[in-house]
C-alpha cells in the first residue's frame, strides 16, 4: 500500500501542474439572478418537510441562495482551523521532505478556497456567517490531538465534497455557483486522498497504546463531532435571512424530521464507511 509520503510525491506534482490564481480566475457579476437555483432543491435543508412544501418557487429558489451562503461558510470556517493546524505541522519531527513540500500545496490551496468563498458570500449574501462550534479544553492520550485533527479534517472535506459533486453536476444551477464548486472538488479529491493515508497511519500508529477507555471516548467524541457538523447545515440566521419565520422551530423540525435524519445519512456515508474501515468507528454513529 502506498505510503503517506510516497502519495505527497505524486499529490505535489499535480497541485503544481493545476496552480490557479484565485484573484483572476472567476469572473463575478454585480449581481445574481434572483430566478435561478444556486443549490439544488434535493439538498435543500427544509426539502422533504411540510415546511418545504408550503414555501413558493420563489421562496425555494432565495432559500437555496442563503442555503448556498451557509454552505460556502461552513467550509471556509472549517478550512480556518485546518489551514492553522497545518501549518503547526509543517516541519514537524517525523515528517518526510515529500509531506512537508505537499503541506505547502495545501495549505495554499486551502487559502485560496477561503478567498473564493469569503468573495462569493460577501458580494451575494452579504456576510461570511460565523462559526457557532465552541472548543472545550480537554486532555489527550499521546497520539490522540493528532488524529482528531485529520478527522476533523475528513468531516469537513467529505461532507463538502458531498455538496460539491451534486451542485457542480447540477444544470439547474447558476453557472457560476457550479465553477466554483467544480474548482474545490478538483482541489479537495487530492486533499482527501493524502487525509485518508495520513489518518489511517497516524491511528495504526497511536491506537494500539490508548488504553479500551480512551478508544472508546475518542470514538463517541467523534461521533458527536459529526452530529454537531450536520447541525451547523440548519442556520437559523439562513433561514431569517432567506425571508422565513420562526427560524429556530424551523430548524427544529429539520433536524428531527426522518426524511432530513435520512438526507444526513445517506450524504454520511462516505466519510462514516471509512472511520469504520479503520477503526475510528465501532458502529455507524445516529445522525
Amino acid at each position: 500500500m502506498e505510503t503517506a509520503s510516497e502519495l505527497a510525491v505524486r499529490l505535489t506534482k499535480a497541485s503544481r501542474k493545476k496552480l490557479w490564481d484565485v484573484y483572476n480566475f472567476f469572473e463575478w457579476p454585480e449581481a445574481l439572478d434572483a430566478n435561478a437555483w444556486y443549490m439544488p432543491p434535493e439538498l435543500i435543508s427544509l426539502y422533504g418537510t411540510p415546511a418545504w412544501d408550503a414555501l413558493t418557487e420563489e421562496q425555494r429558489k432565495r432559500l437555496s441562495l442563503y442555503e448556498l451562503g451557509n454552505f460556502f461558510s461552513l467550509v471556509l470556517q472549517g478550512e480556518r482551523p485546518l489551514v492553522a493546524g497545518l501549518v503547526d505541522r509543517l516541519y514537524a519531527k517525523g515528517n518526510s521532505t515529500s509531506v512537508n513540500e505537499y503541506l505547502h500545496h495545501f495549505v495554499d490551496e486551502e487559502n485560496k478556497h477561503m478567498v473564493m468563498f469569503g468573495e462569493f458570500c460577501n458580494r451575494y449574501v452579504g456576510k461570511v456567517y460565523p462559526e457557532k462550534k465552541i472548543i472545550l479544553p480537554r486532555e489527550y492520550a499521546k497520539g490522540e490531538e493528532e488524529v482528531a485533527f485529520y478527522c476533523k479534517v475528513m468531516v469537513v472535506e467529505e461532507l463538502g465534497d458531498f455538496y460539491n459533486l451534486a451542485i457542480e453536476k447540477d444544470e439547474r444551477c447558476d453557472p457560476l455557483v457550479r465553477e466554483v464548486n467544480k474548482v474545490h472538488h478538483i482541489d479537495e479529491a487530492r486533499h482527501l486522498a493524502f487525509g485518508r493515508v495520513q489518518l489511517a497511519e497516524l491511528f495504526n500508529k497511536f491506537a494500539p497504546g490508548w488504553s479500551a477507555e480512551t478508544l472508546a471516548g475518542f470514538r463517541q467524541w467523534l461521533g458527536d463531532y459529526l452530529r454537531a457538523s450536520w447541525g451547523d447545515y440548519y442556520n437559523p440566521t439562513m433561514y431569517r435571512d432567506a425571508g422565513l419565520a420562526d427560524s429556530y422551530e424551523l430548524r427544529q423540525m429539520a433536524m428531527s424530521h426522518p426524511v432530513c435524519a435520512e438526507f444526513r445519512k445517506r450524504a454520511s456515508s462516505k466519510v462514516v464507511n471509512y472511520f469504520i474501515k479503520t477503526g475510528l468507528l465501532a458502529e455507524e454513529p445516529a445522525l
